[in-house]
């Protein structure tokens, strides 16, 4: 299946070395959770055997890549970096993209070549949608089809008013069989918004649309490509009625920013009902619109009449996506930051700065100038239909300065070898192969802090960005294609940082002493098995085929008891100064009394930053089997002194990959 491998003799060496999982056990479990995957034989992957898949499956996409283009390619010099490549992930001192640790090296993306599945987000404009029927359609279906492979995406408001809507005849009728697949359920989208959407284009009337759903395979029986179970036709037709229910409101009236929100969230809640069970949204915005602010304000929805009054019910899928504004030097952000306040969004985008700007420490290059958002959790910086992939280092975990950038050199290779594939989507390869944008990414900088100085980490951090643009202009040059428009980000991480057991990102953790809490499928053999080591298990109390296991964490680095939101807003704004020519993902933790303070924040900072959002810290227990809960010291010894870490035993069970660039923020 694969073109290249690695010599047996190499792999032998790791076969029963111990990966250095982090948290107590929570590493472990998160990677068997969620990326080891089932083998032929029916037993799961060991860590060993995931990192020789990745691996493996780059260096097939480089070879594939030079020898169709007659490049020259040497194997013996691959074999030697494929083995380098390997160790330093084995060893985590750097990691892939959930995304990559999922798909990479499978038939997804060697077989049947949907490269889209190796990256973390993406970003859709809707400026386009009054030009054509099919611009009007597109960006609904990008957002149906990317998340669908797990893609996060961001996408804006700029299509509100540039359409109108036009209910469809309903005496004709048009039925479509939706086939049992990916790309059935976006033609059914397809299909379902165009009957609306043709009379903007056409004089004669279209037929309503009705479908078939006989052939989508019934809730509970597995899906092979992506694993998981299906979840049935239930949440399909769920989404078809809802988006009736829009625009059949806005019959014969222009589409509005509420009816495109709305679109692209229920997508985003027919995906997570859907079986994938993870999405990302984020929506931007203006800050002087409106109707845009108060999408969120449910109080407000409610006590209107027309249709947005209906929208009181939008609690139900709102929380689809993270809500920004799109603001530059100029906006006044007193009213935004009052709602932030309160319900913890708007985020901050500052286009002006993300379109001028590299790093922030550098004079501006405008090499972004078409950009036009940014992925969910606000890092990577995107034209309209452009992914992302972002590859994440630990420095804390190098051995030493020289230590760091070599792993630097492995983790920029990974990066730029996904701007390789080919997806789907010819919009998408078109500003891929001009941008090959990556995103190679820092983690656990608190933890690096805790034994460095920030000077240490200001040279790091300098001279890490130019190694990488020196391997940019070597690579670039033997792959023959363009240089990489931006190479750097500080993604807010999640799963991927608990494998090595450091912070996520440029954020500090909530507590010294705490209860991470997780959630396991309640028929997975690793409940039973967590069980038996002494780690407390019960069930989910949301989700009835859940478990939720308590893990006791200790960790030294500076806790958010100890950090002001200007300590927070200051180490994203040194990160977007000296290390991401893309942006900084950080969402700031306010104290109650902090809350005053946001403004003059922003007015200090919001020219060194391209993003940031804030979120109020909830000091005890706000709702039950809450992610992070403060412990102290005690009650973390007498909870470790009940586990015994287990001898993990390799039942075969499929998971579901870690779908796009997840944090406990900005994950659905």
């Amino acid at each position: 299946m694969l073109s290249f491998k690695l010599d047996e003799s190499f792999i032998e060496e790791y076969k029963f070395r111990q990966p250095n999982f982090g948290f107590n056990g929570l590493g472990m479990v998160t990677y068997y959770r969620t990326y080891s995957r089932l083998k032929e034989d029916g037993t799961n992957e060991s860590w060993y055997e995931t990192v020789r898949r990745v691996v493996e499956g780059a260096y097939s996409i480089q070879k594939e890549h030079i020898e169709q283009n007659e490049l020259g390619w040497n194997d013996h010099k691959a074999q030697r970096s494929a083995q380098e490549m390997y160790t330093r992930i084995f060893e985590m001192k750097f990691l892939p993209p959930g995304r990559m640790l999922w798909a990479l090296g499978t038939s997804v993306i060697h077989q049947k070549k949907i490269g889209q599945a190796l990256f973390n987000c993406a970003f859709v404009s809707t400026d386009q949608i009054g030009h054509s029927l099919s611009e009007a359609i597109k960006p609904f279906c990008f957002m149906m089809d990317m998340s669908m492979m797990g893609v996060g995406v961001g996408f804006d408001v700029k299509g509100a008013r540039k359409l109108r809507i036009h209910k469809p005849d309903g005496h004709q009728t048009h039925e479509y069989l939706i086939p049992d697949s990916r790309e059935g359920w976006v033609q059914s989208l397809h299909l379902l918004l165009q009957s609306y959407f043709h009379g903007n284009f056409h004089e004669e009337p279209t037929a309503a649309m009705r479908f078939d759903y006989s052939l989508i395979r019934p809730a509970g029986l597995p899906i092979k490509g992506f694993g998981g179970v299906s979840s049935g036709p239930d949440p399909l037709i769920r989404l078809h009625e809802q988006v009736r229910d829009f625009l059949n409101a806005q019959d014969g009236q222009r589409i509005s920013i509420t009816s495109i929100v709305d679109i692209m969230n229920v997508i985003g809640q027919c995906v997570v009902a859907g079986n994938v069970r993870r999405t990302a949204q984020i929506a931007l915005g203006p800050a002087t619109d409106e109707e845009y602010k108060t999408l969120k304000d449910y109080q407000w929805n409610a006590e209107l009449q027309d249709y947005e009054g209906s929208m009181a019910h939008r609690a139900a899928y709102g929380w689809t996506s993270n809500n920004s504004i799109i603001a530059d030097m100029e906006t006044d952000l007193s009213e935004s930051i009052k709602q932030t306040i309160r319900n913890g969004e708007p985020g901050y985008v500052f286009m002006d700065n993300i379109r001028a700007y590299s790093r922030m420490c550098d004079q501006p290059d405008h090499k972004d100038a078409r950009a036009a958002g940014t992925n969910p959790c606000g890092e990577q910086t995107l034209e309209s239909y452009e992914l992302c992939c972002l590859v994440e280092t630990f420095p804390s975990r190098a051995e030493s300065f020289e230590d760091y950038m070599r792993t630097l050199k492995f983790a920029y290779l990974l990066g730029k070898t996904a701007t390789l594939v080919n997806t789907s989507w010819s919009e998408t390869n078109r500003v891929q192969k001009r941008n090959r944008r990556i995103g190679t990414s820092v983690s656990g900088v608190a933890n690096f802090l805790e034994s460095h100085s920030l000077e240490d980490l200001r040279q790091w951090l300098t001279k890490g960005y130019d190694e990488i643009q020196r391997w940019d202009s070597i690579y670039s040059s033997w792959l023959c294609v363009p240089k990489s428009i931006k190479t750097t980000s500080v993604k807010p991480s999640g799963t991927v940082s608990l494998l090595a057991g450091v912070n996520p990102g440029c954020h500090f953790p909530e507590f010294e002493y705490y209860i991470r809490r997780i959630r396991i499928a309640q028929d997975s053999p690793l409940v039973e098995v967590l069980r038996e080591a002494g780690f407390h298990t019960e069930p989910d109390v949301v989700d009835r085929f859940s478990v939720v296991v308590s893990f006791p964490i200790h960790n030294t680095s500076k806790n958010l008891s100890k950090v002001s939101i200007w300590e927070q807003v200051a180490l994203a704004a040194f990160l977007q100064k000296y290390w991401s020519d893309n942006q900084v993902s950080s969402t700031v933790t306010f104290k109650p009394h902090e809350a005053k303070e946001i403004k003059a924040v922003l007015d200090f900072y919001r020219y060194d930053l391209k993003s940031i959002s804030f979120l109020p810290r909830l000091e005890k227990m706000a709702y039950a089997q809450m992610p992070y809960e403060a412990i102290d010291e005690d009650k973390y010894i007498e909870m470790l002194s009940r586990i015994d870490i287990p001898e993990w035993m390799h039942q075969g069970e499929d998971v579901i990959g870690d779908r796009f660039c997840s944090n406990d923020l900005c994950l659905i």
